[in-house]
């Protein structure tokens, strides 16, 4: 709900300013939360995730602002390493609630308090980096409509990889769990498949950019979309332990190929001056299809089985290759029109 409005907001105070003022109201959502623990509050709970949700939605853009500063030839490499940090998240999460969970008060209050932590660190870290506020021009312009900008090609496969990637790996990884259990593994194996797939996820941000860079946006993001398929044909191949761990780490380098790729490519297409409404729904398309695949991997699974959950998630990756393909073969008539 707030990924629009943050990054309008961005525009008119700047990167640094809405990112520090982001964390800001993750402190307050922090704070919230861990009075609900200490009430026994579910309703207040909800509505300090809710806040906690939108540092959520200024945290997505930590990747444009490092693409605004880098060089052309180093932007897909910025948004990489940006990425690459969810794999020290990946880490330090788990490790910090499981020490802080009983810390203070009712369970699971500590690990909301030292969300507070994380929250100042990143508040402290922003003093120290320049990112150049929006200038006069670009906030009194809006530049073209939002439909103008859609209509783009690039920009159509840049928000479909992207949204269709997270959606996809959403719907598969939050049901993991279940039809791990289903099929009698115990909880243990399917906390190290799902450990596994979040590296699977930000380990390869080290090296996307530099690919990229080597081979080219559409061929990364081919490769992402291809590996999402070979994840999904793993998956319905067996349900081993072992069929479930490939799966998940094929379905998670896949989704960086796709969402740096996507990202990047996203960055070709709007003016300055334009950036925040073209982020914004790109970043909103994104988090609609989390939502819905979150809403329903679990019924899905639950009433279909777990193959036939993958086999439907083989249908909107085909229109990501499909765009893919199609946007490679125009770029390549463009290129080889007369007098191009």
């Amino acid at each position: 709900l707030t990924t629009v409005p943050a990054s309008l907001y961005m525009k008119r105070v700047g990167r640094q300013a809405g990112l520090t003022r982001g964390a800001a109201v993750g402190i307050v959502g922090a704070l919230i939360c861990a009075a609900a623990i200490w009430m026994q509050n579910f309703w207040l709970l909800c509505a300090g995730t809710l806040v906690w949700g939108t540092y959520n939605a200024f945290g997505q853009y930590y990747r444009f602002a490092a693409a605004e500063v880098a060089s052309a030839d180093f932007r897909a490499t910025a948004i990489s390493l940006v990425l690459a940090g969810g794999l020290v998240g990946g880490i330090l999460g788990p490790t910090t609630s499981r020490f802080t969970v009983d810390l203070v008060g009712p369970k699971f209050m500590g690990a909301y308090l030292a969300l507070i932590v994380f929250a100042l660190v990143a508040m402290a870290l922003l003093r120290f980096i320049q990112i150049p506020n929006p200038t006069a021009a670009e906030q009194a312009s809006s530049g073209r409509s939002m439909r103008e900008i859609a209509r783009q090609p690039k920009y159509a496969v840049a928000v479909l990889s992207g949204a269709i990637g997270y959606g996809v790996m959403n719907l598969l990884m939050t049901s993991t769990p279940i039809a791990m259990g289903v099929c009698g593994h115990p909880y243990g194996d399917a906390a190290f498949v799902i450990s596994s797939h979040v590296i699977g996820m930000f380990a390869p941000s080290f090296v996307t950019g530099g690919l990229i860079r080597r081979l080219g946006l559409l061929p990364v993001m081919f490769a992402g979309a291809l590996l999402n398929v070979a994840a999904i044909a793993t998956a319905v191949s067996g349900i081993s332990v072992a069929h479930f761990w490939w799966s998940l780490v094929l379905l998670g380098v896949g989704w960086n190929f796709l969402y740096v790729g996507g990202t990047t490519m996203l960055t070709e297409t709007y003016r300055p001056e334009e950036r925040a409404k073209a982020q914004g729904v790109n970043d909103f398309a994104i988090f609609v299809m989390m939502a819905i695949s979150s809403f329903t991997s679990g019924v899905i699974v639950t009433n279909a089985g777990w193959e036939r959950l993958n086999l439907a998630a083989l249908l909107p990756l085909v229109a990501v290759i499909v765009s893919i393909a199609w946007l490679a073969l125009q770029q390549r008539s463009r290129r080889m029109a007369p007098g191009t």
